[in-house]
């Protein structure tokens, strides 16, 4: 039977790592990303209980055009790409007006990887529409101190869409998860801005494994720069 994570259990942890660890040297504002069905959305959720940080989430169900886009991703790339746009412009708008100097955050999204999914999803005329309206917009996202980038393979990611259920996701095709998981690849293979932390997420139990959770909170609390590497099982990416 599935091991329930209860408030008490989250607040337990949240009391361990808080005797353990300075506030002061855990990163104030946290970004996880990674392609859909990674479980970054869960992990930024769990960071925000243990550390009791504020969360920044997309909230890809209030885009009115998703459901649309995997049902015919050529047809509503446009208007899916400027809504997702346009939301996360807003939020970093109001992150920064209310509490510009002392962000205590975790984010489920990194600004630079909305162009990620533009390259990937607009044709070429949609895509210089889309540069245009991005550098009217003049995003000033802040940069976080610290990213988590989840790992998966396809394969993985497919299973965990299906089991989820998220209507709007049951027309995602394999294909366009290769490529999302490619796009990503390449993206963190240059990507220098914050000190980064790559994580196998293959058998990772985000929910029910306190013990790997912990392991990581431990060692991420510890990262300074650079860019590292965490395998919490030995499945090979």
């Amino acid at each position: 039977m599935p091991c329930i994570v209860t408030t008490h259990r989250y607040h337990d942890l949240e009391q361990r790592l808080n005797a353990v660890f300075d506030q002061d040297n855990i990163p104030r504002l946290i970004t996880v990303e990674g392609p859909i069905g990674v479980g970054k959305t869960t992990l930024t959720k769990r960071l925000a209980e243990t550390f009791n940080y504020e969360t920044l989430l997309e909230n890809s169900a209030n885009n009115p055009f998703l459901e649309r886009f995997y049902q015919n991703r050529k047809q509503a790339a446009l208007q899916t790409q400027l809504f997702f746009l346009f939301e996360r412009a807003r939020q970093i708008q109001m992150l920064r007006q209310a509490d510009m100097f002392q962000p205590v955050r975790v984010s489920d999204f990194l600004m630079e990887k909305d162009r990620l999914f533009a390259q990937i999803n607009l044709d070429a005329d949609e895509l210089k529409l889309y540069d245009i309206i991005y550098e009217h917009l003049a995003i000033d996202a802040p940069v976080p101190d610290l990213v988590i980038y989840l790992q998966a393979p396809p394969d993985v990611l497919m299973e965990r869409i299906l089991q989820r259920g998220v209507k709007a996701e049951q027309s995602i095709d394999k294909e366009y998860v290769q490529q999302l998981s490619a796009a990503y690849t390449e993206f963190f293979h240059y990507y220098d801005q914050s000190p980064l932390l790559i994580v196998n997420a293959t058998e990772f139990d985000l929910v029910n494994d306190e013990d790997e959770y912990e392991q990581l909170v431990g060692y991420l609390v510890n990262i300074k720069n650079g860019r590292h590497y965490y395998n919490p099982s030995p499945s090979i990416l």
